[in-house]
């Protein structure tokens, strides 16, 4: 029970805020009760064989298992009872017998007033399984010299014999929730039914009793307070250290900031920082923020907030951290307001959050000009909680409290409420999935708050990003507007856009009366859009409001500007976040883009004389195909030079 690592664990609370509701994300490392018993469904209907005499089993401990799975599936347990063993052979007998086997012994009755007179369950029953060791070629190996299966009891029915004293453990995962639940002050009658809620099992299903959590529960009240003292000391003395890691940090970097509260106690409560990089990201790339809360810690007590933008490459930026006392709209007011002291006061057009009350609440008092999104991810993680069938048949829940409470979020999640709010691409699954790896990579093998702050201080500078995923920039389509593009655009940026342009030559621009323009796809593969261009001052707008959501212009109204003869397009749709020479760091210049062409032609040139000369037979194609394998395995293997990455665009360090 000593408290060494700091344990970060995903935020369980649903926010209907019903103790009642529990949300369970997938990759939870807790052990089911739900799956124990299908577990055990599943092995009472697998046909599980008599033991009889010469059976052979490799260890005394296989055959006991052997035997207590017969035992369970046929209404009875068993225990260990006699053991022979010879100064040769060691224990060379095991004698394992019926759970009502023998007579209790009359003890001496303790001097008490009112002593207690239990009645044994033993009954003299005769029903046992013999094992004898042998060595046969060297090796040991035990068999079954006697085995008798009459009972003078009656057998249990499956749903009684799994409360039998055999069968009743509390698995290592079970026993923390249940010291963690009370700790907070939960009555065993309320922890035993959150387990069941939490498990999805129906009540008196779980793997144990109410009994067993409170002789548990009482064995642990003398180690859990030793816990507490430990866990309460260990916590003051980290978060001084954390306190005195951003004093020191803030001496070398004048840029650094860091904040905190005390309580009454003048212990640190709550505390925030940020980076000279990351305030300097979001003076470029400061128009959308996730602020994102999934994490809290069990060592400390402490939730994790972590601010993120994402920069003109599509990677994700750390802005900052907080680490808060509690969940209340207090604590995130502070937090809010301190960030945005961090960020000299400059506010974003766009903040994304989870679905939290408190957050909310102080969201629209601290960013009132701020639109606040709640990510889509956060949402659908915790739909299979809400549905769930035990949930809704327990507890009456089923969906309409929980679609209740989406429906008063409405606005604040559904695409139609949100497409036109600019979120940067942030909604993305790509980007949820890099936020995610970057908490998992900082959250990993902490012992204490300060190995934490410099975990996140090794992540936090942009310089520090990671070259992955960055490619060569090829023209697929060899409009003007695409090549034009490529050379003020990010990859990333580019890429996207791209994409678009390829998928705009699928559809046909028909004017309509009023001046407006009609975008239909050749096969009608998705809805009509609605195109509107005004000319005089080059504006263009499209229905599905793609530029309005991502800063990139939509194939439909690309279209458009196809047919309009455009060339370039015009400079208000490369928004300034999304162009190369709006990077952190210089990138290259547009001579090694050229060089750059010039070597993809010729490369293509090459492979198509390679593919021409390999289809004039199976035995040449087989020969090609396996030498392009291994060179592309080679040339992957191989570093890439310093001097080379610069000529790049898919390998420059700023493009990360």
């Amino acid at each position: 029970m000593k408290p060494s690592n700091n344990i970060w664990i995903q935020r369980q609370q649903c926010p209907c805020g019903d103790w009642k509701c529990y949300i369970k994300y997938e990759g939870d490392d807790q052990t089911s009760a739900s799956s124990q018993t299908v577990k055990s469904e599943t092995t009472s209907s697998e046909l599980v064989f008599t033991p009889y005499v010469g059976q052979i089993f490799k260890s005394d401990d296989d055959a006991f298992e052997y035997y207590s799975n017969f035992a369970r599936k046929n209404g009875f347990s068993i225990r260990k009872a006699r053991s022979t063993e010879s100064q040769h052979l060691g224990i060379y007998r095991r004698d394992f017998v019926c759970y009502r086997s023998g007579f209790n012994q009359p003890r001496k009755k303790a001097n008490v007033e009112h002593p207690r007179d239990r009645k044994s369950i033993r009954c003299g029953c005769d029903a046992k399984l013999y094992l004898t060791k042998e060595i046969v070629d060297g090796l040991a190996q035990w068999y079954v010299s006697q085995f008798s299966n009459v009972h003078n009891h009656e057998l249990l029915e499956d749903d009684q014999v799994r409360l039998l004293p055999a069968y009743r453990k509390i698995q290592e995962a079970d026993q923390e929730r249940i010291l963690l639940l009370s700790k907070a002050g939960f009555p065993i009658n309320r922890i035993v039914k959150v387990l069941e809620l939490e498990k999805g099992v129906r009540p008196g299903q779980l793997p144990f009793i109410e009994k067993d959590v409170r002789n548990f529960v009482r064995t642990c009240k003398k180690t859990v307070q030793e816990n507490d003292a430990l866990l309460t000391e260990k916590r003051e003395n980290d978060t001084l250290e954390l306190l005195e890691a951003c004093k020191s940090v803030a001496e070398r970097d004048p840029d650094f900031a860091y904040d905190y509260t005390t309580d009454e106690n003048d212990k640190v409560e709550n505390i925030a920082w940020s980076y000279g990089d990351s305030v300097r990201a979001y003076a470029l790339y400061g128009d959308v923020v996730t602020f994102d809360t999934t994490y809290r810690s069990i060592t400390y007590g402490l939730l994790l907030g972590v601010w993120f933008g994402m920069d003109n490459h599509g990677r994700a930026i750390l802005y900052g951290c907080v680490l808060l006392q509690d969940e209340s709209s207090h604590s995130f007011t502070w937090a809010l307001q301190t960030f945005v002291r961090f960020i000299r006061g400059r506010h974003p057009q766009t903040i994304v959050t989870d679905m939290e009350l408190a957050l909310r609440d102080a969201i629209a008092r601290e960013l009132p000009n701020t639109k606040h999104v709640v990510c889509i991810w956060h949402i659908l993680s915790k739909l299979s909680s809400w549905l769930s069938f035990p949930l809704g048949s327990r507890f009456e829940l089923v969906s309409d409290k929980h679609m209740a409470l989406l429906f008063s979020y409405r606005g604040f999640w559904s695409i139609s409420y949100i497409r036109g709010s600019f979120l940067a691409r942030t909604m993305t699954p790509e980007f949820s999935q890099s936020l995610h790896a970057f908490l998992k990579r900082i959250l990993s093998g902490q012992t204490c708050l300060q190995v934490f702050f410099e975990q996140v201080g090794l992540a936090a500078p942009a310089g520090n990003q990671t070259r992955d995923g960055m490619r060569y920039m090829h023209i697929k389509t060899c409009l003007p507007i695409e090549e034009h593009a490529r050379s003020v655009l990010t990859p990333y940026a580019f890429n996207v856009l791209q994409h678009e342009i390829v998928l705009s030559l699928q559809y046909a621009i028909q004017e309509m009366a009023d001046g407006s323009y009609l975008a239909r796809h050749f096969k009608k593969m998705d809805g009509e859009c609605l195109v509107i261009w005004m000319p005089e001052d080059e504006q263009i707008h499209c229905s599905c409001k793609e530029f309005e959501h991502s800063g990139i212009l939509c194939r439909h109204s690309l279209r458009l500007l196809e047919v309009k003869n455009y060339f370039q397009l015009p400079e208000r749709y490369f928004l300034p976040r999304w162009r190369r020479d709006q990077s952190l760091f210089p990138m290259d210049d547009q001579n090694s883009q050229s060089n750059n062409d010039d070597c993809a032609q010729a490369l293509h040139a090459l492979t198509e004389t390679l593919l021409t000369e390999s289809l004039t037979s199976k035995e040449r194609f087989n020969h090609v195909q396996r030498e392009i394998t291994g060179l592309l395995a080679e040339v992957r293997s191989m570093p890439v030079a310093e001097e080379l990455s610069l000529n790049m665009p898919g390998n420059n360090v700023s493009e990360t």
